[in-house]
């Protein structure tokens, strides 16, 4: 059934009786159990600690201090490694294209290690941006005891005077490429960008996840804005310990707190922090594995009645460290709660409701601080990511719409069937003003893996064509992409969709006032079109690409990959 586990086996709790059972005792006497400790609650410990990006090189600090409280609280925890790649690091090469399947991998990891050891409750360990959305999957899967530890948020680098985060590397790269800063102003971007440990630093997807799973209600309050590097971020790893062993005992089940009115709560807070896109497929995702119906209308019925109130990078001003400081999400969720944007019933982890988290919380954000802004004055009076349907995309598509001088536009399609050959267009200054630029075959087959094009919108916006070009895709953006740009596309192009049928010239429409996506041309050439269109050879016939292609969805339904 849709709605169940996806096993009943959550806890051999006979490991504790029979003879049967003996050489299973052996074997966890090796790994440190002592006579008393096969009553406890064993947990299991999703430990994403890895070196090969500053957003995990933190975590196994948090799971030493998590271990501990959770020993302390009469638990026996259970330490596992899980997966990550660093989109930063792969972001505009071929790589990037297990990005999103990485996704899928922690999800699988973390419930095959859990089921197979039948351990009673989890506490995943998060930080690049694919921690947050797999484990939750996972958690939502198993329906066992869980909490989410974000590793936290980096610190912002600084280059004279002005903030910088990891896309300000990127967009340097355009701004050399149109000779709008010379090759030293790069180099000093590049060095100073990232000063240390912690996912990036503006309202990019990470951020927003961990915005997402607080409001949701399985992460700590505060948790989602610390830095990474601070003492309250470890201190906080340790209380999460403390608020699972209770859990437990009470046994609270995520399914009991993953409802259709969290998912309500979540999205209101990515509309209202002005968050990625990325959280409107991996929100779908975890909506499917925890059995709640969740679909694109939704978040366009949400976006309409929640304000963005939140100055953030990429297009706003502060990163989420100031974010922290002005309140964080709980100020946020609290001046949500009182417009009636937020369901206060909803329950958390710790066995509150969200209502009585919020209880302490002001009901405007103080006066000596500009990060929030008051439900009076929003950045904009609606969410800043529309969903656009229309010939171009039947199922949806993903705006995002904040940053922008004009929410319409209508241009001459320029066609890229790949993000490589876009992006040597854009430095080559071969993209002019007022076109539409279109990549396709980067969707979640056809990538496969669905691509980010963070390198070619940020080398658009360093170019100073940010107001000037219109861009869209059936692959992903990077939550530091802003400018009019529209992804998700779908049908996707490798599928037959609308968008593999667009020619060089041909005129497109992007109007997110009316949400629709239009290529302009007439019926009877569209179909013929489509009658002579053919699907391209697939790029991968083997490994983890191909057997991700054969077996996930489109993205409308949020790139899943264990049935549609």
């Amino acid at each position: 059934m849709e709605n169940e586990p996806v096993s009943d086996n959550h806890r051999s709790r006979t490991i504790t009786h029979g003879a049967e059972r003996t050489p299973n005792r052996a074997m966890l006497r090796a790994v440190g159990f002592g006579d008393g400790d096969f009553e406890k609650p064993i947990v299991g410990v999703a430990n994403g600690y890895s070196t090969i990006t500053p957003c995990n090189l933190g975590l196994g600090e948090l799971a030493t201090r998590a271990v501990n409280s959770l020993r302390e609280a009469g638990a026996m925890p259970q330490v596992f490694g899980t997966i990550t790649v660093s989109d930063g690091i792969s972001m505009g090469t071929e790589g990037m294209k297990y990005s999103l399947v990485s996704r899928e991998v922690i999800a699988d990891s973390i419930e095959t290690v859990c089921q197979a050891q039948s351990v009673d409750g989890v506490l995943a360990i998060g930080g690049c941006d694919k921690n947050m959305p797999g484990a939750m999957i996972a958690i939502a899967r198993l329906n066992i005891p869980a909490i989410f530890v974000y590793g936290g948020t980096i610190k912002p680098g600084n280059y004279e005077g002005r903030d910088l985060t990891v896309v300000s590397a990127f967009e340097a790269v355009g701004q050399y490429s149109a000779k709008r800063i010379d090759a030293a102003e790069l180099l000093q971007v590049e060095r100073l960008a990232c000063p240390g440990a912690g996912s990036c630093g503006g309202m990019f997807t990470a951020n927003t996840m961990s915005a997402a799973i607080e409001a949701m209600g399985l992460s700590l309050p505060f948790s989602s804005t610390m830095a990474a590097e601070d003492q309250e971020k470890s201190d906080s790893a340790a209380e999460s310990g403390q608020v699972l062993a209770r859990a437990i005992t009470k046994g609270i089940l995520p399914r009991d707190l993953l409802t259709r009115k969290a998912f309500e709560n979540a999205i209101n807070v990515v509309m209202a922090v002005g968050g990625s896109t990325n959280a409107v497929l991996h929100l779908l995702a975890i909506a499917h594995a925890a059995g709640v119906s969740l679909t694109l209308d939704d978040f366009e019925e949400l976006r309409g009645r929640v304000p963005v109130l939140c100055d953030l990078k990429p297009s706003g001003r502060y990163v989420a460290t100031d974010l922290h400081r002005a309140g964080g999400i709980p100020q946020v969720m609290k001046m949500l709660l009182v417009h009636e944007r937020l369901h206060g019933d909803a329950l958390t982890i710790t066995g509150q409701t969200l209502a009585e988290v919020l209880a302490d919380v002001p009901d405007e954000p103080r006066s000596d601080q500009d990060v929030i802004h008051p439900w009076s004055r929003p950045l904009y009076a609606q969410g800043h990511l529309a969903i656009l349907k229309g010939n171009l995309a039947t199922e949806g598509a993903v705006a995002k719409i904040t940053g922008v001088k004009d929410s319409r536009f209508t241009g001459p399609a320029r066609v890229f069937d790949s993000e490589e050959s876009c992006l040597q267009a854009i430095l080559s200054g071969g993209i002019k003003p007022g076109a539409v630029v279109v990549i396709r075959y980067e969707g979640p087959q056809g990538g496969p893996g669905m691509r980010e094009m963070l390198a070619p919108t940020s080398a658009i916006i360093g170019a100073g064509l940010g107001d000037a070009v219109a861009l869209i895709t059936d692959g992903r953006f990077s939550g530091g992409t802003y400018g009019l740009v529209v992804g998700h596309v779908a049908p996707e192009a490798a599928v037959g969709g609308t968008i593999a049928l667009v020619h060089e010239g041909d005129s497109i429409t992007i109007d997110a006032e009316e949400r629709l996506l239009q290529l302009n041309v007439a019926a009877e050439e569209l179909e013929a079109r489509r009658a002579a269109w053919r699907p391209p050879a697939k790029r991968y016939t083997r490994g983890v690409l191909a057997k991700y292609a054969k077996l996930v969805s489109t993205s409308s339904l949020g790139a899943v990959t264990d049935g549609q």
